[in-house]
């Protein structure tokens, strides 16, 4: 690549992030978000790419501890703000740039490596596949009931100002990262995130409210954050509620807050995204047609250190198997690996034993989270079973309890 790629300094960051601003359109962020995203960037973590004066390419990665099945905080590298200049296209940037990342990633002793997509398709060459994915709700609150759980009625609700209950939230989010795989611990500063409420960013909807839920002995359980869009047509109302972020330690209180944003007055639309696939909230709708769920793609997975990560997850039931692994991209993980583990702990070793199976890291990152079978990426030919009966094994071990699920973007 006949351009200078280094790691950008401090006084630097401007000109790096306008040429990442450029590779996504030219639409300048709000001055909140781009001075949020300044704070959070770990310039020694960022790299660019310059042709004399200009930037033209960038990517970066935050030093993340991600849930994975069995409750534990693996190491990740939260892979971002990855772009080109549109006027240095298929010019080996980006693969000069994931090869430069994924050895510091490596060095840094970080086993995973985890990023959201702008576009799918880009990141499977690179080894990372689909390891979790979200759900999206368009419900019409005029014709969709809740049928709510004994001890709803006994939460009490209140608002409360958005920044001021952040402590509040982030100690909900932290007791529900060991439950669900995929969630990242919050590291400081990650908290301003959901509290981020650019005018321009509402899409016509008021300011950022926020309601939290308590249980009997006062303490916050539960909060709901969201904007009010108001509308009117010939009928009279037609307003909406999007829902930002809704988290409970309970089936009671995760109850009482849908009830409430089913029920603000003037509204008659909910509209939620980023939600788990397998949300409870789909088994208190009345009617899960008229609540219009759609899914697609979010966390996409890598393995950099194949052994460290299959170690630092357990697994739903017993294993032992050896997996012929291809990655060509970091061939370090490439060969036989045998598995063996259970619910209490797992180890991974080299082995000259047969493969049991014979997949890629992609399908390896897909499957690690638990949220992806290896029986289906088998039925789409991208795992192959070598002795019978290891795949159906293998897939029920790797599968997670809860879907896994990446809560916001970064």
């Amino acid at each position: 690549m006949p351009y200078e790629m280094r790691v950008v300094r401090p006084d630097e960051w401007d000109t790096w992030y306008d040429c990442l601003e450029l590779a996504f359109g030219g639409v300048p962020e709000a001055p909140e978000e781009r001075a949020l995203y300044k704070s959070l960037t770990e310039t020694e973590r960022s790299l660019g790419v310059w042709d004399g004066g200009d930037c033209v390419g960038s990517a970066a990665a935050f030093s993340f501890r991600l849930s994975v099945p069995g409750g534990s905080l693996v190491p990740a590298a939260g892979v971002t703000m990855v772009g080109v200049a549109p006027t240095h296209r298929r010019r080996g940037i980006l693969k000069s740039l994931m090869r430069r990342q994924l050895d510091d990633i490596r060095a840094g002793g970080e086993p995973l490596a985890v990023l959201t997509a702008s576009e799918p398709e880009i990141y499977g060459r690179f080894g990372y596949g689909v390891g979790t994915h979200s759900l999206s709700l368009d419900i019409d609150t005029t014709r969709v009931r809740l049928s709510v759980p004994p001890g709803t009625d006994a939460v009490r609700l209140r608002l409360a100002d958005a920044e001021k209950a952040l402590p509040e939230c982030e100690r909900v989010y932290a007791a529900l990262t060991a439950r669900r795989a995929g969630m990242p611990a919050r590291q400081p500063g990650w908290e301003r995130q959901g509290v981020l409420d650019p005018p321009g960013g509402r899409g016509g909807g008021s300011p950022l409210k926020c309601v939290l839920a308590e249980g009997a002995d006062g303490e916050v359980v539960g909060y709901a954050r969201y904007h009010v869009k108001p509308d009117w047509d010939l009928d009279g109302s037609a307003g909406s509620v999007e829902v930002r972020d809704l988290d409970a330690l309970d089936p009671a209180a995760y109850a009482a807050l849908w009830r409430y944003v089913f029920e603000i007055d003037l509204t008659w639309r909910v509209r939620v995204h980023k939600r788990p696939v397998d949300d409870p909230l789909l088994h208190l709708v009345s009617d899960v047609r008229r609540s219009r769920p759609r899914t697609r793609d979010s966390l996409h997975l890598r393995l950099v250190d194949l052994p460290a990560a299959l170690t630092a997850r357990t697994y739903g039931s017993p294993v032992d198997a050896v997996f012929e692994v291809a990655d060509a991209f970091c061939p370090w993980n490439e060969g036989r690996w045998r598995l063996t583990g259970d619910a209490e702990g797992a180890v991974c070793v080299r082995t000259e034993e047969p493969a049991d199976l014979a997949l890629s890291v992609r399908e390896l990152g897909s499957a690690y989270l638990g949220g992806v079978t290896l029986s289906a990426l088998a039925g789409a030919g991208r795992v192959t079973e070598l002795r019978p009966g290891a795949l159906a094994r293998a897939s029920r071990a790797f599968r997670g309890e809860l879907a896994p699920w990446l809560p916001h973007q970064f």
